[in-house]
């Protein structure tokens, strides 16, 4: 993944991203490998539906870099249509991981409303340390771009665009910012950016997707060179640990881990990120019931 943040000029000060990436079977991109399991739920995000509501790779690798401390950025889509939950969280060093939720075959062809249905899109910013941020806005728009693009509108009150290709194992996308007014006046800003929306406007899918980021961005902002800083690798990476699965078992509470002690006598955790399993034998049951 790559970005960069667009030279300030005496007009406008504005943000722009730029992020690939082009998992090979010989990469760490477990998610363009693992089928869809019998009970119907994606653990993982197959190639063929990047192109609409599955293109959430690039985008939360974007807005991720943006992150100026360490931490994690989610995206999170959901409704009561046939996937139920679209899920994708970059940390700030490039660790990247999502999944999806569905119900039987989907139609590739069909927009994210249609996929998704009647929802809610939520972005979580969850710093090392520090408070987590939330922000929670209705799923509206055809495109997963247009939804985030309304989430901007709607909870940061940014002007933001975005721009996002998939397709082949690849997934790209550009980010277009705009920062509050510094210098200038008020109709001089807004000229400039509406001059650089344009000009990002003339973006082909096909350029994002097949040239490297540093052509894209020369041949859309000639005439104000962007600054480029040193690219950041993407690569899968899953949190998922011991601890956290104790964790997530002590929440079921002791009358839980009881019955499920008693019933079966083990458990196993299966994470739906990297299908990693954490398992717990009835001795270590009875020591989480004891710790609660």
């Amino acid at each position: 993944g790559r970005g960069c943040e667009h030279r300030r000029s005496q007009v406008a000060d504005t943000a722009l991203g730029l992020g690939e990436g082009g998992p090979k079977q010989s990469d760490q991109w477990q998610d363009d490998k693992v089928e869809f399991d019998r009970r119907g739920r994606a653990h993982v995000l197959q190639p063929r539906y990047d192109t609409k509501a599955y293109g959430s790779r690039s985008p939360v690798a974007l807005l991720a870099g943006t992150l100026k401390f360490s931490g994690r950025l989610s995206l999170q889509a959901q409704g009561r249509g046939p996937v139920s939950l679209l899920l994708a969280e970059c940390t700030h060093d490039g660790q990247l991981r999502a999944l999806a939720r569905h119900d039987g075959e989907l139609d590739t062809a069909a927009n994210i409303g249609a996929l998704i249905g009647d929802g809610t899109m939520v972005i979580t910013i969850t710093p090392d340390q520090g408070r987590q941020y939330q922000g929670i806005v209705p799923l509206e728009g055809d495109t997963l771009a247009q939804c985030l693009e309304g989430y901007f509108q709607q909870s940061e009150q940014l002007p933001t665009r975005l721009w996002l290709a998939a397709g082949n194992g690849r997934a790209a996308g550009l980010m277009l910012q705009r920062l509050p007014d510094q210098v200038a006046s008020g109709d001089e800003n807004r000229n400039q950016w509406e001059h650089l929306e344009a000009l990002a406007g003339t973006l082909k899918m096909e350029e994002l997707l097949d040239l490297p980021a540093e052509t894209v961005l020369r041949r859309l902002f000639h005439e104000t060179p962007p600054r480029l800083p040193e690219a950041q690798p993407l690569r899968f990476g899953c949190t998922c640990s011991r601890e956290r699965t104790e964790n997530a078992l002590l929440s079921l509470g002791a009358d839980e881990l009881k019955t499920l002690l008693d019933e079966d006598g083990e458990a196993t955790l299966t994470c739906d990120f990297c299908l990693s399993q954490q398992h717990f034998d009835a001795v270590d049951l009875a020591e989480l019931i004891r710790r609660l």
